[in-house]
C-alpha cells in the first residue's frame, strides 16, 4: 500500500504541516507530488497537497487509522523540490505551510470545491482554463470542388482559405454566417478544423521601445567577461554558488544575464529572471524575447488570471524554458533549473508584505542550493547584506562571489552629479520647486531638443493640506495618517485604505478647514501633478512633451508600456515620475536627470532610509548619459552633507558604506543581525494592548530558555498590573520603537521590571509599543521588534512562541521575519 504526506489547505499554525493518508489502488498513477487532493480532515472534506510519497506511514502512525485519499483534483503543479522549497519557507518565515505552497498553484485555481451532477468534485476554477481556437484550413479535395454561382458565402470563406489557414472567429468576422458554411463544406471534406492551444499574455514583445531589443554587442567588456567567468564557475559547481554582479548603472548587465542563460540553454538546463518593477517587463521580456524568441514566459501580476495561466502552463509544459517577470515568477514549474538571475537585487519590492512574508533574493538562494543551480545578483547598489556575505566568502555552505563591473560599453562615462543645496535657494528668495541650477538644466534640454527625468518619490499634487490658522492636518478617519491632496480630482486620498474625500485648496472660496472652519487650508509639499503643472509653464512654448507616470497614470493594464512608448518616440520630451522611472529604463537620449526632493526618503523613521536612499539616487543618476552625449544629474536637497548624498555626488559608495556601516553595528542592525516585526492588530485597544504583551512574554521565554518561565511566575504579582499599564514614556506617547540609527530609543523602564528575564547575548525584544502607522482601516496596530543572531533560527522560535498563546480571534498576529517594512 502506498501513502501520501498531505498538508491540508487550512491556514492555520494550530494545524500546521503534513498529514498521511493512503493512496487506494484507483489514484496510484495519479497521485503524485505536487497534486492537489480531495481528503477527509476532522467531519469535513477539504482541499490537500501532496508533499511525497511513501511505502510505509510515518513512525508512531497505526496504519489501520490512515484514512484514504478521496479524489484527485488537479495535476501535478510541483515536484519535490517545490514541496521542499515550501516546506523551508514555512519554517524561515513562520508561515503556515498551506500558504507557501499555494505559491506554486497554477493561477487562478482556488481553494474551494463544488459538486458536479455525477457526484464527483471539482476545483473551483477563476478564468483560468485553457483556451482553444478552431484554425480552418482547405483540403486536397478543395481543387476540385465548384460552389454553385450564387453560393457567394462560400467563394468568399474558400478565398480567404487560399491565403491560409484561419482562425474561425476570424473567418467569421470577415464573412458573416461563416460558421455554418464551414459547417456544410466540412460534411464534404472540402475543409478542415482542428483544435490549437491560444497562448494568451505574451503581447509585451510587440513593444516598440528601441531598449526592448538585445543586439549582440561585437564584445564585451573586461567586467562583463570576468562576471561570465565567474558565473560558469558558479553553474558548474551545482551546489547553489551564488555570483554578485556589482555593476554600475550602464554596464550591460542585462547582456551578462542573456550569455549566461545562452550556455545553460546549450546544456539543456532553464533559468529564471526575476525583475522589481512592472514598468520594466515590456523592455526587459522584449530584450529576452529578441535573444529567445518563444522559449521566454512572462509571469506578472498586470497579466490576467487566463493570461498568467498560459504562460504558467507554457513552462510546465516545457514549452518554455526561460521565465521572466516579478517575484512570483521564481515558483514557475521550471524543471532542471540551472540559473536563477535577481536584476536588482537590492530593491525591497522583493520582499512579500503578506503571509507568507518571504525575501524573493533568499527564497531565490535556497531553490538555486536545492536544485543545483547558480544564482545571479545584479546590481549597481548592492543590499549590505549581500555584500557582507561576498566579505565572509561563504555563506549557508553556498560560495559568495562579488564581480565588479566599473565601466560603461562602448565608451559611455558615468554622468556629473550636482547638488543643489535648497537652503540657500530659499535663502535667495527662490520660492519655485526648481532650483536655479535645474531651471536652467530643464531649459537647456529643451533648446538642444534633448531628453530629461524628474524624480519625485511621492504621487498626488502636495503631500498634505494643513490650516494656516490652527495647524490642523486632515487625517484618514480610519487610518492614523494624513491625507494627500490630488489636484486634478480636488480631492484628499488615504494611500493606506484608498477612500477620498472631496475637497478645494486655498485660494478656492469653498474652502473649508474641517477643525476651526477658516478657508486658508492650503496645500504643503510637492507632488507629481504640481511637478507637472510647473514643469509645463517654466517649458511653455517649447514644444516639449511632458509625460508623467506614477501610480494614479499607470493604474491600467499596458499604461506602463504605452506611456514608456511615448516617451520613447517624442524628439524633445520630460519624463516625470515617482520611483518606477529610478531603475532599469534605458533611453540613450535622456541628457538630463533632475530630482527635485531627495530627501523625502532620507527622514522616514527607519534604519534602512538612508540606503534606500542612496539607492534610488543613485539608480535615477544613472539613466542619464547612457548615449553617446554626457550626463548631467541635478539633486536637490535640504540635507546636502549627509553621506548618502555625497556618495551619489563623487559616484563613491565608499563614502556612504563606511558611515552607514558604523551606525548599523553600534546600534546592531542587519547585516549585523537579523531582525523580525511582530504586529498584533485588532478593533479593541484592551484585546490588542493584552495580546501584543503577552506576545512580547512569549518571545522573551523562549529567547531566554525553560527557566524564565518560572522566574516570570514568580515575579508576576509584585509587578504585572504595572507592566500590564505602563507604556515606554511618562510624557508624549511614543509611537514608536524602531527609529535609525542616529535617534536610537533608550530601553524601556519595562526591561528593568522584576520578572523579565534576561536574554542571551546577542538576542534583543523591543516592545511592546504602537506602530508608525497605529491604525489602518480602524483596526489598531502594536508590534514588538526583535534581534538576533545572523545564524539565528528566528522564525522558528517567534512561531513557537506565538503558538503557545491561546486562540483569540478578536486580534491578528502576523509575524515578519527579516523584516523590510516597521511601520
Amino acid at each position: 500500500m502506498r501513502y501520501a504526506s498531505i498538508v491540508p489547505d487550512i491556514a492555520a499554525r494550530a494545524i500546521d504541516g503534513s498529514f498521511d493518508y493512503y493512496v487506494p489502488a484507483g489514484l496510484e498513477q495519479s497521485c503524485l507530488v505536487g497534486t492537489t487532493v480531495l481528503v477527509s480532515f476532522g467531519r469535513r472534506d477539504v482541499v490537500g497537497y501532496v508533499i511525497a510519497r511513501t511505502d510505509e506511514p510515518a513512525d508512531g502512525v497505526d496504519a489501520s487509522r490512515v484514512l484514504p485519499v478521496k479524489q484527485v483534483l488537479a495535476a501535478p503543479s510541483f515536484d519535490q523540490v517545490g514541496a521542499r522549497l515550501a516546506e523551508w519557507m514555512a519554517r524561515e518565515y513562520a508561515a503556515p505551510l498551506a500558504l507557501c505552497l499555494r505559491l506554486m498553484l497554477p493561477p487562478g485555481q482556488t481553494m474551494k470545491v463544488a459538486r458536479e451532477d455525477g457526484g464527483s468534485w471539482q476545483l473551483v476554477i477563476e478564468r483560468a482554463r485553457a483556451v482553444d481556437d478552431r484554425w480552418v484550413s482547405l483540403t486536397e479535395s478543395a481543387e476540385g470542388f465548384e460552389p454553385r454561382a450564387n453560393a457567394r458565402r462560400q467563394l468568399r470563406v474558400l478565398e480567404a482559405l487560399e491565403a491560409g489557414p484561419q482562425r474561425m472567429a476570424e473567418l467569421s468576422a470577415l464573412v458573416p454566417g461563416a460558421s455554418s458554411v464551414v459547417s456544410a463544406l466540412l460534411k464534404r471534406g472540402v475543409v478542415s478544423v482542428e483544435h490549437r492551444r491560444r497562448i494568451r499574455g505574451s503581447g509585451d514583445e510587440g513593444s516598440s521601445l528601441s531598449s526592448a531589443s538585445a543586439p549582440r554587442p561585437q564584445r564585451l567588456t573586461d567586467g562583463q567577461r570576468a562576471a561570465l567567468d565567474a558565473i560558469a564557475g558558479a553553474v558548474g559547481h551545482e551546489r547553489g554558488d551564488v555570483v554578485l554582479v556589482d555593476g554600475v548603472t550602464g554596464s550591460g548587465k542585462t547582456e551578462v544575464y542573456l550569455d549566461a542563460i545562452e550556455r545553460v540553454r546549450a546544456h539543456g538546463r532553464s533559468a529564471i529572471v526575476l525583475v522589481p518593477e512592472i514598468s520594466l517587463t515590456a523592455q526587459t521580456v522584449g530584450r529576452f524575447r529578441s535573444r529567445f524568441g518563444d522559449d521566454v514566459a512572462i509571469l506578472h501580476s498586470r497579466l490576467s488570471v487566463g493570461e498568467r495561466f498560459d504562460q504558467w502552463d507554457m513552462a510546465r509544459s516545457g514549452r518554455a524554458h526561460v521565465v521572466v517577470g516579478a517575484r512570483s515568477a521564481l515558483f514557475a514549474p521550471l524543471s532542471n533549473v540551472g540559473l536563477i538571475v535577481v536584476d536588482e537585487e537590492h530593491e525591497g519590492s522583493y520582499k512579500q508584505d503578506q503571509a507568507p512574508r518571504y525575501h524573493a533574493r533568499e527564497a531565490a538562494a535556497e531553490l538555486a542550493r536545492l536544485r543545483g543551480a547558480a544564482l545571479v545578483l545584479g546590481s549597481a547598489t548592492p543590499s549590505l547584506e549581500s555584500l557582507e556575505r561576498c566579505r565572509r566568502g561563504l555563506w549557508h555552505d553556498a560560495s559568495w562571489t562579488r564581480v565588479e563591473m566599473p565601466e560603461r560599453p562602448g565608451g559611455a562615462v558615468l554622468p556629473r552629479v550636482r547638488v543643489v543645496d535648497m537652503k540657500r535657494e530659499f535663502a535667495a528668495k527662490n520660492g519655485s520647486i526648481f532650483s536655479r541650477a535645474l531651471r536652467d538644466a530643464l531649459l537647456g534640454v529643451a533648446e538642444r531638443r534633448e531628453k530629461a527625468v524628474l524624480m519625485l518619490n511621492r504621487r498626488g499634487f502636495a503631500s498634505f493640506l494643513m490650516c494656516r490658522e490652527c495647524g490642523c492636518v486632515p487625517t484618514c478617519t480610519h487610518c492614523s495618517t494624513s491625507l494627500t491632496y490630488h489636484e486634478r480630482t480636488h480631492s484628499l486620498v488615504c494611500h493606506s485604505c484608498g477612500r477620498s474625500w472631496p475637497v478645494r485648496a486655498f485660494p478656492d472660496p469653498s474652502t473649508k478647514c474641517p477643525n476651526c472652519g477658516s478657508r486658508y487650508l492650503a496645500q504643503f509639499g510637492v507632488g507629481t501633478q504640481r511637478v507637472e503643472d510647473e514643469l509645463r509653464v517654466l517649458l511653455e512654448g517649447a514644444e516639449v512633451d511632458v509625460i508623467r507616470m506614477d501610480a494614479d497614470t499607470t493604474a491600467t493594464k499596458g499604461a506602463h508600456t504605452k506611456l514608456l512608448e511615448r516617451f520613447d518616440a517624442s524628439p524633445c520630451a520630460v519624463l516625470v515620475g515617482t520611483q518606477m522611472i529610478a531603475k532599469g529604463l534605458d533611453f540613450p537620449e535622456v541628457t538630463l536627470v533632475g530630482v527635485v526632493n531627495a530627501d523625502t526618503t532620507l527622514k522616514l523613521p527607519d534604519f534602512r532610509a538612508a540606503e534606500r536612499t542612496y539607492h534610488l539616487l543613485e539608480q535615477v543618476a544613472g539613466r542619464a548619459g547612457r548615449g553617446e552625449r554626457p550626463g548631467e544629474v541635478i539633486v536637490q536637497t535640504y540635507w546636502a552633507t549627509h553621506p548618502a548624498i555625497q556618495a551619489v555626488a563623487r559616484h563613491d559608495r565608499s563614502l556612504f558604506e563606511r558611515y552607514e556601516l558604523e551606525q548599523r553595528e553600534e546600534a546592531y542592525y542587519p547585516p549585523y543581525s537579523r531582525l523580525a516585526n511582530v504586529t498584533v492588530t485588532g478593533v479593541g485597544e484592551s484585546a490588542v494592548r493584552e495580546r501584543c504583551k503577552a506576545l512580547a512574554d512569549a518571545v522573551r521565554d523562549a529567547v531566554a530558555g525553560p527557566e524564565s518561565e518560572g522566574r516570570r511566575r514568580v515575579a508576576a504579582g509584585a509587578a504585572g498590573a504595572a507592566a500590564r499599564g505602563a507604556e515606554f514614556t511618562s510624557g508624549p506617547a511614543q509611537t514608536s520603537l524602531f527609529a535609525s540609527p542616529q535617534a536610537a530609543i533608550p530601553a524601556p523602564p519595562e526591561f528593568a521590571w522584576p520578572g523579565v528575564p534576561e536574554l542571551p547575548d546577542g538576542w534583543e525584544v523591543l516592545g511592546p509599543a504602537e506602530c508608525v502607522k497605529a491604525r489602518v482601516k480602524d483596526r489598531l496596530r502594536r508590534h514588538i521588534v526583535v534581534k538576533a543572531p545572523v545564524e539565528a533560527d528566528l522564525g522558528p522560535l517567534l512561531a513557537h512562541a506565538a503558538a503557545t498563546l491561546p486562540q483569540d480571534r478578536k486580534v491578528t498576529v502576523s509575524i515578519d521575519i527579516d523584516a523590510y517594512d516597521m511601520m
